[in-house]
């Protein structure tokens, strides 16, 4: 959905210099389509991911003077731009959900298709606790309500007991552990299911190993305050959890002044662009202005 990200960015304010952040840099795909829109454009780029900082590095040599690299969470917003100096911006952006770099090779568990350490944490240098942590620690009724308050997973009970049980097989957790505690939760049928059945597990742990939904409500309370007049937000999720968040926010905001909504309903990608990339079938974006007319900080 990058067009529609840019079009919904690209029309908060027009003309001379324009600060964006992009919150989730990733592989920068977002950060290098908002540098290329215009000449006058700067970008402040945050990611957990220390791996994604020699991207950014690389591709501020394309835009000198231009790109800013944060090794922040987007829940650490606030902070971010305060070490920048920068107090507010024009557009501000956040692509939740994982990059297919960290899916595809980060050795960290992200991915059910191979075996690998379950540690999960986009920040690897982080004192948190790793998902092989949780699942060693965490009592049968905190996996449950887990795995069906982060996944939406109808078989939640099932899986807790089943990741109690191999507990006494298991010291350090891999992501062949937890899959064979999903499939024996689902007595070995795959069923008749679109996704794997680990699909939901898998993003269920990681959303609790990073605090996901919780440095989501920060960064959309710091981004909606960073505004400048007539800004905008706009934010695309992958899951109804997430989706649920930044609706509420959203409505929250338009409700106190704050923000106006601008998508009543998400805009969902079209057939074209599901059919080049099936993982954005799941995509939606929503967006917000804030006022054009000055408001206090």
């Amino acid at each position: 959905m990058l067009e529609e990200c840019l079009t919904v960015l690209e029309a908060a304010v027009s003309g001379g210099e324009r600060v964006f952040v992009d919150a989730t840099f990733g592989a920068g795909g977002h950060t290098r389509a908002l540098l290329d829109a215009a000449p006058g454009n700067k970008v402040v780029a945050l990611d957990a991911d220390p791996g994604a900082a020699e991207r950014a590095r690389l591709l501020a040599r394309r835009y000198p003077g231009r790109l800013t690299f944060a090794h922040a969470n987007f829940g650490e917003l606030d902070a971010a731009l305060e070490r920048t100096g920068i107090s507010r911006v024009d557009g501000i952006l956040f692509d939740l959900g994982l990059s297919s770099l960290q899916l595809g090779s980060s050795g960290r568990g992200f991915a059910f298709s191979g075996d690998e350490p379950l540690d999960m944490r986009l920040d690897p240098s982080s004192h948190d606790p790793t998902a092989s942590n949780l699942l060693a620690r965490l009592p049968q009724a905190e996996l449950e309500q887990m795995l069906r308050e982060y996944g939406d997973e109808r078989h939640a009970r099932a899986i807790a007991r089943a990741i109690v049980r191999r507990r006494t097989k298991v010291r350090e957790w891999r992501t062949g552990d937890l899959v064979a505690s999903v499939l024996s939760a689902h007595h070995g049928r795959r069923e008749h299911q679109r996704i794997h059945p680990a699909t939901r597990t898998f993003m269920a742990l990681r959303i609790a190993v990073n605090a996901e939904h919780r440095n989501l409500e920060r960064g959309l309370e710091s981004a909606v305050r960073r505004l400048r007049p007539g800004g905008r937000v706009a934010v695309i999720s992958y899951h109804s959890g997430e989706d649920r968040i930044v609706k509420h926010r959203f409505r929250a905001f338009a409700h106190s002044g704050m923000a106006e909504v601008l998508t009543r309903k998400p805009m969902r990608p079209g057939a074209a662009e599901v059919k080049a990339n099936p993982r954005s079938r799941s995509a939606r974006l929503r967006a917000i202005a804030a006022p054009r007319a000055a408001r206090s900080a």
